[in-house]
């Protein structure tokens, strides 16, 4: 995405105050504290990182909402990762793993907490040899699978006594022509297909796999193109217990979460969610300059998206 307009006033704000702006929105929000014997995990876009100015309070802030989950799905980070530096440096016991730069000079990244999850010896991106491009096909669209515009990457942890392997996606979005939408359709069955054929490999390093991220959903909902083909192969995207949309600016459900029933859901604690921060944050700066201008402020400064969570169970070796 190009970076948003830096905003042409001028806001300051107390970090203190707005940091406990957050924290009793959490609460309202039941966004549960991290347990032992859970685990807290989130995707979240948070836009341009790296390449909107953003001062050491607004990072802080960040930092604030990222340290609340174990481990935490972050795309568009851009290639200069400065901030996504500074931001970890806040959270003690965190490290970060990112992918070098493709689509959007984009990384994509994992944050989480060296004290609750081990990473794994796999690590690495999404691979489709050119040989199968010809299986990633849908219904309706003619245009062949060319591959991603950004690469999926994926990690495997340890937590608990079992093993993970997250996919983390930022999927291709264009404009909403018909030939854009059919692209990103293809991209989202082709991360389908690949988690299929790992969870039934005999040689899957993990059959716990979940694909989370930015997947440019209109709508969770049968009908809608990107649903239908995240979903075909059987993964499964829960519901949502706010109702709220993960765009600030639309009622969108860009962001997901996506499992294989089977091995996942009995996990599933039935706590998840949109975080919605911009209901709790910079009160003032809404009250003295309007919808407009806050979401203006929002969009360069925090994200235009909102990050989605869900807990999981940790249960005896899988």
């Amino acid at each position: 995405m190009p970076t948003f307009p830096k905003p042409k006033f001028v806001f300051s704000y107390d970090l203190p105050e707005e940091i406990a702006n957050l924290r009793a929105w959490k609460a309202k929000r039941e966004v549960p504290d991290r347990q032992p014997d859970r685990l807290l995990v989130a995707t979240w876009n948070i836009a341009n990182f790296g390449a909107q100015e953003r001062s050491p309070s607004d990072l802080a802030l960040i930092a604030e909402i990222v340290g609340w989950f174990d481990l935490v799905a972050i795309q568009e980070v851009r290639e200069n990762f400065g901030h996504l530096e500074s931001m970890v440096h806040l959270l003690p016991g965190h490290r970060m793993v990112f992918s070098d730069s493709s689509g959007n000079q984009e990384r994509m990244t994992f944050v989480y907490d060296t004290t609750k999850l081990t990473l794994l010896e796999k690590i690495g991106e999404v691979a489709l040899p050119p040989s199968q491009y010809r299986n990633i096909t849908l219904k309706g669209i003619g245009a062949p699978f060319q591959g991603f515009d950004r690469t999926p990457y994926l990690a495997t942890f340890a937590a608990g006594g079992t093993s993970f392997l997250f996919v983390n996606a930022h999927l291709f979005y264009g404009s909403e022509q018909r030939g854009d939408i059919q692209r990103r359709a293809l991209e989202t069955f082709a991360i389908a297909k690949w988690a299929d054929l790992r969870r039934r490999s005999p040689f899957a390093f993990t059959r716990e796999i979940i694909v989370l991220g930015d997947f440019n959903m209109p709508r969770r909902e049968q009908g809608d193109a990107i649903y239908e083909a995240l979903t075909k192969l059987g993964l499964e995207l829960p519901e949502h217990s706010t109702v709220v949309a993960s765009s600030i600016s639309s009622d969108a459900e860009y962001d997901q979460v996506a499992y294989f029933p089977k091995e996942t859901r009995p996990l599933l604690t039935g706590k998840r969610g949109v975080f919605d921060f911009d209901g709790a944050i910079f009160p003032k700066l809404w009250q003295s300059r309007g919808k407009t201008d806050f979401k203006a402020w929002l969009r360069y400064y925090i994200s235009d998206h909102r990050p989605l969570w869900m807990e999981l169970a940790l249960g005896s070796p899988r």
